[in-house]
């Protein structure tokens, strides 16, 4: 099974430059979109069932443009469960949840705390509730994969510059504390399960050609839950694709 994950900061927009050729020529079984900024209506269902998706569901903000996932699959999920019944998160389009059989995937877009104080403070809200959440899910569906944008760096080696950074939104002590216990709780970031010491990032910044000269940072993750940890054959981010300020991650199972 392989999972793809993206934000693609703009579904529609993403599509002018190449997404679905990018699909095409690269298969997965499920393909998980954030920050899509669109609702279902918005998008034809041809374009991602020209790429083999047949099956899609959408969780999108009730505030037009903004924020939102989508999951796409070549087989029906046996369960799909829209948010997680937080109302503040639930209105912005975080969390989606599929199974397939005995797997559980859940399709999250973090909140951003880089527009001031009032944002970060809903983003700390927001991986306090939301580790509750999990914790109490994983007592029904132990077999977790919980990937997208969590817009957090966790150590020094996911950002190109971890002093000038030390006190900006996405790698504050708190924000990496957070990411800390939640892999010590019993997930696996699967990129590092595969590849510990690897530099490579999967966001930068439109300014000051910080893609070209890869000044970046890896907040997208593959988080596995150690149950089936055993099960990742590989994982990876393709940065050769830039139909966002984003790139793709993958993420390859074996039952």
């Amino acid at each position: 099974m392989k999972i793809t994950s993206y934000n693609v900061n703009g579904v529609r927009s993403a599509l002018t430059k190449g997404l679905d050729e990018y699909l095409a020529a690269h298969p997965s079984d499920i393909l998980c979109l954030q920050e899509t900024k669109a609702h279902q209506s918005d998008v034809p269902a041809e374009v991602f069932q020209s790429c083999g998706f047949q099956h899609a569901h959408w969780h999108s903000a009730q505030k037009k443009g903004y924020s939102g996932v989508a999951t796409f699959s070549k087989t029906a999920p046996d369960k799909v469960v829209h948010g997680c019944g937080i109302e503040a998160i639930d209105a912005e389009g975080r969390i989606l949840r599929t199974d397939f059989g005995d797997l559980t995937l859940l399709n999250c877009y973090f909140p951003s705390g880089t527009t001031g104080d009032l944002r970060q403070a809903f983003k700390m809200v927001f991986l306090a509730d939301f580790a509750r959440w999990v914790d109490q899910l994983r007592r029904e569906r132990p077999n977790l994969v919980v990937l997208g944008d969590f817009n957090i760096a966790h150590t020094e080696i996911d950002i190109h510059d971890p002093k000038g950074n030390k006190k900006t939104s996405g790698f504050l002590p708190e924000e990496r504390a957070w990411m800390t216990d939640w892999l010590a709780n019993g997930f696996v970031d699967a990129f590092r399960f595969c590849h510990p010491d690897q530099v490579i990032y999967s966001w930068w910044t439109f300014r000051a050609n910080a893609r070209a000269n890869n000044k970046g940072w890896r907040i997208d993750y593959q988080t596995v839950a150690k149950e089936i940890a055993p099960n990742i054959r590989d994982a990876g981010y393709d940065n050769g694709a830039a139909h966002s300020d984003h790139c793709p991650i993958w993420l390859e199972l074996e039952f």
